[in-house]
């Protein structure tokens, strides 16, 4: 019943910045942890930020940290990703996703999350 819609996405230079968002039609939005993950082509599906339900704690991988932040507006529903000074090591299908648990131990596992969006397509020319 809940669904995770994703626009945004596209094809940007190198260095370009880019905001992705999640609409989520659940009621209950603000009581979940949220994440991004994504995945490249030939590699694995890998974290890349999470976010408490409250806004309040942020997680980042080592490889975009200091270039991507999560945030979120309960009001509205929807999680966003900003993206900036991205690389072409960047390029993935990026999937917002709800986490069933709050715990953050095992934030990485993608077995965890119970409701998955459409993932969108990013894609860094050099």
């Amino acid at each position: 019943q809940v669904q995770l819609v994703e626009p945004g996405g596209g094809l940007v230079q190198a260095g370009a910045s880019l905001r992705l968002s999640c609409a989520a039609s659940g009621r209950t939005f603000s009581n979940y942890l949220m994440a991004w993950f994504r995945q490249a082509p030939g590699k694995e599906r890998e974290i890349v930020t999470g976010i408490s339900g409250s806004g309040d704690y942020i997680y980042w991988a080592d490889p975009v940290k200091g270039r991507f932040t999560a945030s979120r507006d309960n009001a509205k529903n929807t999680v966003y990703l900003q993206m900036n000074s991205l690389k072409p090591e960047d390029t993935a299908v990026y999937y917002c996703a709800r986490k069933r648990s709050p715990r953050w131990s095992d934030i990485h596992i993608s077995s965890e999350y119970d409701y998955w969006g459409q993932g969108t397509q990013v894609t860094v020319s050099s």
